[in-house]
């Protein structure tokens, strides 16, 4: 598969937690993933689509699989659903559980410096893009 021109899907920041992402992929246990609507607009790019084909890569920037993007809805932090948390392959068992981890991740300074807000902090409003995925071939 030709991956040029496809865009990158870069879980996490590059280390332990993008490692430990990559592998939930590639072993099949991760099939959605979650970013902040507020990411986006940011850095000025457009939502995905369903359909949309994305390269994965690694902590060291290397393509690992193109993943295909199967459904893709906007929701308030609040609406996020069960099957979206459990399919996050994170080992969370709750909805609650989901939100504690992505609530830690999202205050990061490194979020924050990304959004430019030291002071960014979710609430129930807050958008987020859940994603759900397939993986087409591994790289």
């Amino acid at each position: 598969m030709d991956l040029d021109g496809l865009p990158k899907a870069e879980f996490g920041f590059p280390g332990p937690l993008r490692d430990r992402l990559v592998a939930a992929i590639l072993g099949g246990a991760k099939t959605t993933t979650s970013a902040l609507v507020l990411s986006y607009e940011a850095a000025g790019e457009p939502l995905p689509e369903a359909g949309q084909r994305e390269v994965v890569v690694d902590s060291a920037d290397r393509p690992v699989a193109v993943i295909e993007l199967t459904e893709v809805r906007v929701l308030r932090l609040a609406e996020v659903d069960l099957r979206h948390a459990l399919d996050e392959g994170e080992g969370d068992e709750s909805v609650a559980q989901w939100r504690a981890g992505h609530e830690e991740f999202w205050h990061s300074p490194e979020v924050r410096a990304e959004l430019g807000d030291p002071e960014f902090t979710v609430d129930d409003d807050t958008l987020v893009l859940a994603q759900r995925f397939r993986v087409l071939t591994p790289v």
